[in-house]
Order: structure tokens, then sequence, then C-alpha cells
């Protein structure tokens, strides 16, 4: 299942939206940190999706910007994508676990660098999120967009947990 595709229907459930709009209600929302969303796809998207009739185009303005509306097609999909997503885990992919598979592949001295180096990257990035608490909404975004935020800070706080340990595991020679 595609995120950009859930987010983009998502967006455009309220109202009809340019693709500009809809790129700057995903960025406004955080949606590339959590959600993997690469912002150029988004015109892809849009296009797709009115082929599919998932979406329609309700005007075609200056300068070759479109106003898109969502279909009842669309809004059936978009319904149908939110409760599979709700009731099916899927695997989170993270280039830093396929990392770990190669662990013993560097020397010892190089993977605590690594990892501490990790740890200082992670403490900078739940500091991040936890003060972009209750930031959004000052600029439209839902409360409940903070959400996301909260998921994030734990998984990165876990993740802190486990380099840490595994700092103290590399020294003891336990691992790798």
């Amino acid at each position: 299942m595609s995120s950009t595709r859930l987010l983009i229907l998502g967006t455009l459930l309220d109202e009809p939206l340019t693709g500009y709009r809809v790129r700057q209600t995903l960025e406004l929302w955080g949606a590339d940190s959590w959600a993997n969303v690469a912002f150029g796809s988004i015109y892809h998207g849009l296009g797709r999706m009115a082929e599919e009739g998932l979406l329609e185009i309700v005007e075609r303005g200056k300068a070759g910007k479109t106003v898109y509306g969502i279909t009842q097609l669309g809004r059936l999909e978009f319904h149908r994508m939110l409760l599979t997503s709700w009731y099916e885990i899927q695997p989170i992919v993270d280039p830093f676990q396929v990392s770990l598979t190669f662990m013993d592949r560097l020397d010892r001295p190089e993977l605590l660098g690594a990892l501490r180096a990790r740890i200082k990257q992670l403490e900078l990035s739940v500091e991040m999120c936890k003060r972009a608490f209750g930031g959004k909404q000052a600029y439209g975004a839902p409360r409940h967009i903070d959400e996301n935020l909260r998921l994030t800070v734990g998984m990165l706080e876990n993740q802190l947990a486990w380099c840490l340990q595994a700092v103290k595991r590399v020294e003891d020679e336990e691992l790798p």
C-alpha cells in the first residue's frame, strides 16, 4: 500500500486542492519524516489517481495549476486503505537494520564510533521531535498530527536504548 496515495486521498477529503496545496499540507504535517513521502511524487500520484477515477479535475487554472477533487470511488479507496493500514502490521523497512546484519564486518573501534555517532544523532532527533509537539497546530494542522511525532519519538528512544546497550556489549566483547 502506498502511504503517499493514502495521504493524497485523505488530504482531498474535505475540499478540492491544487497539487501545490496538497504538498503544503503534507509538509505542514511533517509527512516527509514519518511517511517517507517524496514530495515530487505527489504530482505524479494526482495525475495517476485522476486516470484511475479516484480523483477528478475540478478546474484547470492558470500556469497549469490543476485543482483536484476526490470522487466517490476515491473516498471508498481511501476508506479501504485506511482500515487496511489500521488492521495489518507491515514491516518497517530501516536501512540501519540491514546494516546490523553486517556489523561483524566493522572492526571494534569503527563499530563503536558508528554506534556513538548514531547515539548523538538519535538524541538530537528525539529532542527536535519533542520541541515540535503542538507547534504545527498554529499553522492549521490537526491536533492529532502530534501522534505521529509521539510514535516517532518512541521508536527513536527504543533505538537509542538499543544503541546504548550495544556499545556496552561491544566493549565487553559480547558483540559482534
